[in-house]
């Protein structure tokens, strides 16, 4: 049920006269005096400008400079801006280590803050702004529980860096750390591509988890057209910011609130978008958890039946050769919207922040230019069916997440190579004990086990860097970056910490995955298995107080999106 209906109210300060009315609010007005009120400003609609500025990351260090263009915008529409901030970490920076378990937990915590504020201090609408990967789906979590006026604005793509005339990114880092211990390059060629792949502000630069939801959630309708596909420092994103400031206005005004944006046609709609981008396996865990604050049914199948009629167009990294930055540059996302839109494949009567419908928003959105590489035709996909793979079986019996482009193959058999926890993985991995055929497997990293579900992007991308990207398999029940690419399935659930069977692997058991069958399979008899089962003990609780100990023991399955507010 919509604000709307709830309410039965129109006009443009719903909730701030709450706080800005009668003289029993002579105090509040008073404190609002304080940060720069006018008398004329109480009978304006106050609009949260939520900002996920932090120097912590490059992500997300531009932010604050974007939320005063989105504060000029509201300002522009005769609105009352207010800034507040929230958190974020960086996933490039603590990918790898054991700080890397409060990443998903940030997503959470951003959720959390931008409800209590917004709750607290009566404002009309929101705008967002969000960097890193956790920023976006904590963002809209928010506006999805809020159910305010809303618009998301993503914080933009960074410029690729370049290395000997090549563009690289931080993908190419961990890549090299491989190649070195390898042999294939030399520390000092190491320590050039570190020092030059980052160039600034943005986030990173492939079809990785920010890019991929960030073009989610344009799809969903929660941002302006084109939105997703611009450069952190550019005169578009300016632009968009403003803009956003104004369109929160309009919203207020016409009392058109996020659960009238975000229905199951629309999450259809952002799932069939990330199919055609080849986008990162984190949307399938953040698109549960935001239709899950939306009250919109959405389930693993979902994906898997979307998959199905879903092509794959885009060939951008990281398993395709072009960055963000090359599909800015040829239209972004519209064209390509309206392409799956002709063929049937989109919803195109779902109302958006523009206050038109998908479909009115692309009727005016010309086709991309003849000779571009970066998009193929429909008649032409690069795979006819999502990449995005839901695999059930004994190992998996509530799901598991694959990432198949193609180049990996369809199907894997080999014998397990078993570790608890990924930093002894990357260690065996980087000094060659694994090998040719194993199936590596990486286990107490969910959700609860872990806790907080780390990214395997060090093992995935010293799995590159040594030359067995078409060797070996990855198995887990943590996850993977938007940057992971290879025999990889993640989100294993159960998990291994909760009974899953993955905890009884044991090496040199032999595990099957097949593609084609939707299949995820341990070879082990099943009286051996119940034998392991009986004897399996659950391994004590890493953390006992604190936020990762708080995470654990509300966080849902990855199968449910890992939220930690189902009802």
């Amino acid at each position: 049920m919509t604000a709307k209906k709830q309410t039965g109210e129109s006009g443009h300060r719903r909730y701030s006269k709450l706080v800005t009315e009668t003289n029993a609010r002579a105090a509040s007005r008073g404190m609002l005096y304080g940060v720069g009120f006018k008398k004329g400003d109480f009978q304006k609609s106050q609009v949260g400008i939520a900002s996920t500025w932090g120097t912590v990351t490059p992500c997300n260090m531009h932010i604050n400079d974007l939320a005063e263009h989105a504060a000029r915008g509201v300002r522009k529409a005769q609105g009352m801006p207010l800034t507040f901030g929230t958190i974020t970490v960086s996933d490039g920076i603590s990918m790898g280590t054991e700080g890397m378990k409060y990443s998903l937990v940030s997503r959470e915590v951003i959720a959390d803050s931008i409800e209590t504020v917004v709750g607290c201090q009566s404002y009309d609408g929101i705008v967002t702004i969000g960097g890193c990967d956790k920023n976006m789906p904590g963002c809209m979590i928010a506006i999805a529980r809020l159910n305010r006026p809303a618009v998301f604005v993503y914080g933009g793509t960074i410029l690729p860096g370049t290395h000997k005339g090549k563009d690289v990114d931080i993908v190419s880092i961990f890549e090299a750390v491989g190649k070195q211990a390898a042999g294939t390059i030399t520390q000092d060629e190491l320590e050039e591509v570190e020092s030059c792949a980052i160039p600034g502000a943005g986030s990173c630069g492939g079809m990785y988890t920010a890019n991929t939801m960030a073009s989610a959630i344009e799809a969903l309708g929660m941002s302006l057209p084109n939105s997703s596909a611009q450069e952190a420092v550019s005169e578009d994103k300016v632009r968009d910011c403003v803009q956003a400031g104004e369109t929160v206005l309009r919203l207020i005004e016409k009392n058109i609130c996020p659960l009238d944006i975000l229905t199951r046609e629309a999450f259809e709609n952002s799932i069939t978008v990330v199919m055609a981008l080849g986008g990162s396996t984190n949307a399938v865990l953040h698109l549960l958890a935001m239709a899950n604050a939306a009250k919109v049914s959405l389930e693993l199948d979902d994906f898997l039946r979307i998959g199905n009629k879903a092509p794959v167009l885009a060939d951008l990294k990281p398993s395709g050769k072009y960055l963000m930055t090359d599909f800015v540059k040829i239209g972004g996302l519209p064209p390509l919207m309206k392409m799956l839109l002709d063929a049937g494949l989109l919803h195109g009567d779902c109302m958006t922040v523009t206050g038109k419908t998908v479909r009115e928003n692309l009727e005016n959105v010309k086709p991309y230019e003849d000779g571009q590489k970066i998009v193929q035709s429909l008649d032409d996909p690069i795979r006819k069916t999502g990449h995005l793979v839901i695999l059930r079986g004994n190992l998996a019996a509530e799901g598991a997440v694959a990432k198949i482009s193609g180049k990996e193959g369809e199907f894997f058999r080999g014998t397990a190579r078993v570790f608890n926890s990924e930093e002894e993985a990357l260690n065996r991995i980087l000094d060659g004990t694994v090998v040719k055929g194993d199936v590596i497997v990486i286990r107490y990293e969910g959700p609860k086990g872990g806790p907080g579900m780390r990214e395997m992007l060090s093992p995935t991308s010293a799995i590159m860097g040594r030359g067995l990207g078409n060797d070996v398999a990855l198995i887990t029940d943590g996850r993977f970056s938007g940057g992971s690419h290879g025999f990889v399935i993640g989100h294993i659930t159960p998990e291994a910490f909760e009974g899953g069977l993955l905890g009884i692997v044991e090496n040199g058991d032999n595990i099957t995955i097949d593609i084609t069958k939707r299949t995820i399979d341990l070879e082990v008899p099943e009286d051996e298995i119940k034998r392991r089962q009986d004897s399996w003990v659950r391994p004590q609780a890493r953390y006992t107080r604190g936020v990762l100990a708080k995470y654990a023991k509300s966080v849902s399955s990855a199968s449910l999106g890992a939220v930690t507010d189902l009802d």
